[in-house]
């Protein structure tokens, strides 16, 4: 039985229609550390992009086909990304990490502090240290930018 050649190309065409919208790279998530940007370059013309959770990471578009992404907290979230026509044109999954390159973690009982030390050792704001340290490490930084001023 032979098939014509314009049905084999109508069932190639819904058949790439079907498919699901592009991943990253080998179906890996797109990883970023908390506090850090990452540049994306799409294919395709971007004209909506979707955060899952807006709270782990923030995608702007800073032209059509450049992507920033911004990691905001730990976790794991998807991203849309849609072309003029509302079609997808990418769908993948973003982690965000913290880095621990350089960085310095003392447990004092549950209290946890981190320091960066690159090359000497400094207090850091990092998500889950303690609270007081926190505070105490965000003021500092404060009075030292008040006073550049």
């Amino acid at each position: 039985m032979r098939i014509p050649l314009a049905a084999l190309v109508a069932t190639s065409l819904l058949a790439a229609s079907a498919l699901p919208p592009a991943f990253a790279q080998d179906g890996a998530p797109i990883t970023v550390n908390v506090n850090m940007a990452r540049v994306l370059r799409i294919n395709a013309p971007a004209a909506t992009v979707i955060v899952g959770n807006p709270a782990v990471a923030d995608v702007t578009i800073q032209d059509p086909q450049t992507l920033i992404l911004t990691g905001k907290s730990y976790g794991q979230t998807n991203l849309i990304v849609l072309d003029m026509g509302g079609e997808p044109i990418a769908d993948t999954l973003i982690e965000v990490a913290q880095l621990t390159a350089g960085t310095v973690t003392v447990y004092q009982g549950q209290n946890r502090t981190s320091l960066a030390c690159a090359p000497t050792c400094q207090p850091t704001i990092t998500l889950g240290d303690d609270g007081n340290f926190s505070a105490s490490t965000l003021a500092s930084s404060q009075l030292v930018q008040q006073a550049a001023e």
